[in-house]
């Protein structure tokens, strides 16, 4: 069962991909003891990123001596690091695949490219600070919490969709 959006392109069924994203929260709670984190990969590059470009800064931030002193060697040798390598080249091979590999970007007819690239930045931006202060994005705080059943993962799950549906109002027109 697929489904399509706004332009016509068909997906798959959102419940079905729901129940296989579970599954794979689950598995990755099983091999390897922790659940999927994906602001953990992003840390590290930045983290990699700062001892390259601004070596000075890094041996001084607090920022970057809390990291050092949670993890040691490469930042980028990280199984998060992989991981989202990998979650990358997977959407890249389906892109491919299923023929939906076009640099292009989806919105209204109302709507210019340029802002709704704008606002795309603007909420990723938001999204990873937010994920900073609440120590994990979706993937860490919400999904894999409820995976082992935390009530700290239930409440952020409340919390991220209760917020997301308390402010579509006010965004709405930016994407239909």
């Amino acid at each position: 069962m697929k489904d399509k959006n706004i332009s016509g392109t068909r997906y798959l069924n959102p419940y079905l991909s729901g129940v296989l994203l579970g599954l794979v929260v689950l598995l990755a709670n099983f091999i390897s003891g922790r659940g999927v984190r994906a602001s953990g990969a992003i840390k590290s590059a930045i983290v990699a990123g700062a001892e390259i470009l601004a070596p000075h800064h890094h041996g001084n931030a607090a920022f970057y001596k809390e990291y050092a002193a949670m993890h040691t060697g490469n930042p980028l040798n990280s199984w998060l690091v992989y991981q989202t390598i990998g979650v990358l080249a997977g959407v890249f091979l389906s892109g491919v695949i299923a023929g939906r590999l076009k640099l292009k970007t989806e919105h209204p007819p109302h709507i210019t490219s340029r802002r709704r690239l704008v606002f795309a930045l603007m909420g990723g931006i938001l999204f990873g600070f937010g994920s900073q202060l609440g120590r994990g994005c979706t993937s860490g705080s919400a999904l894999s919490g409820m995976a082992v059943l935390s009530l700290g993962g239930f409440i952020s799950m409340m919390a991220i969709f209760g917020t997301a549906f308390a402010l579509a109002y006010f965004f709405r027109k930016n994407w239909i």
